[in-house]
């Protein structure tokens, strides 16, 4: 599956914003879909991610604020971040996977495809 990330931008802090990951091929339905994000000369952190066929989980520092969802019949997954603060400023990337246990999640090496990243930048 190739994916593609959209929605990032500059923002100020307390403001939302959401994210899009639009993929292509018949498997996102049956996808496990998760968020990253980086910052420059850091480690690519997780975020959250559906498993599939449901299950939700998220990293601790954007738990209560973001919120993870996807729209199978449009190819899509989208992450909803509400009360964003500038340490969310990075570079968002989503990935997927067909056969990803639920203690690899986190783990960025575990995903198999993966799309462009989109910047969000929260700054007053």
């Amino acid at each position: 599956v190739q994916l593609q990330a959209s929605g990032g931008g500059l923002v100020q802090p307390g403001t939302s914003l959401r994210l899009s990951c639009t993929a292509s091929g018949r498997t996102f339905s049956r996808s496990s879909v998760g968020w990253f994000r980086q910052t420059p000369g850091k480690e690519i952190d997780f975020v959250a991610a559906v498993r599939y066929p449901g299950s939700i989980s998220y990293a601790d520092s954007v738990k209560g604020r973001f919120t993870i969802s996807r729209e199978n019949a449009k190819n899509t997954a989208y992450l909803r971040m509400n009360n964003l603060k500038p340490e969310d400023t990075a570079v968002y990337y989503c990935a997927a996977s067909t056969s990803i246990i639920s203690s690899a999640i986190p783990d960025p090496n575990r995903w198999s495809s993966w799309g462009q990243g989109t910047q969000v930048t929260v700054s007053s």
